[in-house]
């Protein structure tokens, strides 16, 4: 099965001294994946929790939403010339009645370790897959002490990148700063879909009393992803794009970037942070 990360050499140049010596590197592998032995997409992800995150795709893709709707995930045979599995094709099988989407050439996506869902991102494929508003019930309420306390935790919980400096992560915590799960990959959107999937097979959907936060940037893709999952608060240590901005503001998600030490910027959902002054309008 694919390694999560790999040795090699390197010629290391420090202050002028020359050297040669092994380095440990993430591994990025192609992932196919596969619905009901029908080619559905290929991502660059780091082996590993690889039935999550074809689960976890498949919800931001709006198939799945309940655990009940997933009877199985398998490793099909692999394509080496010595007929070896190379453990890097998953087939989904869903339960009987659920609906599948229509596979086609059109359909068919690729994504990569940087960008996602290249192409696919328009808010109207949210609009029309999204099986749930995000709710507010209980109501999640979080102070920007605790949003910015979170990011010293996720890095503290990376043990891969402590080897490799080389991957994202991204960590589900719940509205009391307690970590809940944390994954890493190459690709942001992995580690994400590899959250989404764990909970989907745990029946823990929706994420209706978590905050997602991940490291980077906050594109349309992560949050159409929090937004399928029932996720309130998307957090990210960089900059939100454009589209993710819209996103959270149709569909009422709380959206932080810039998370830096105890510097913040929320672009969307404010009525969930507690602000000092309402603190003191509560007393």
């Amino acid at each position: 099965m694919g390694r999560v990360t790999e040795r090699r050499r390197v010629l290391r140049i420090r202050e002028g001294a020359v050297g040669a010596r092994p380095h440990t590197l993430v591994a990025e592998e192609p992932l196919e994946i596969r619905l009901g032995g029908r080619p559905l997409a290929i991502t660059m992800r780091t082996p590993g929790d690889d039935f999550a995150l074809a689960a976890g795709f498949l919800v931001s893709e709006g198939v799945l939403g309940r655990a009940e709707e997933l009877t199985g995930i398998v490793y099909c045979a692999g394509a080496t010339a010595e007929g070896s599995n190379t453990y890097n094709i998953v087939d989904v099988r869903l339960a009987p009645g659920v609906v599948v989407p229509d596979i086609t050439l059109e359909r068919n996506v690729y994504t990569t370790s940087s960008c996602g869902l290249c192409g696919k991102a328009s808010l109207d494929a949210v609009r029309t897959t999204a099986r749930r508003p995000i709710a507010d019930t209980p109501p999640v309420r979080v102070e920007p002490e605790l949003l910015a306390a979170l990011p010293d935790r996720l890095r503290a919980a990376q043990r891969v990148f402590d080897r490799t400096g080389g991957l994202h992560a991204a960590g589900l915590f719940s509205p009391d700063g307690e970590l809940l799960d944390v994954r890493e990959d190459v690709g942001r959107h992995n580690a994400v879909d590899k959250l989404v999937g764990r909970a989907l097979q745990s029946g823990d959907l929706p994420l209706s009393q978590a905050i997602l936060l991940v490291s980077g940037r906050a594109s349309f893709e992560l949050a159409q992803k929090a937004v399928m999952a029932g996720i309130p608060v998307l957090a990210a240590v960089s900059a939100p794009s454009s589209l993710a901005v819209e996103l959270a503001v149709e569909t009422g998600l709380t959206l932080v970037g810039f998370l830096r030490g105890q510097s913040m910027n929320v672009y969307a959902g404010e009525h969930r942070l507690v602000l000092p002054a309402q603190r003191g309008l509560a007393r």
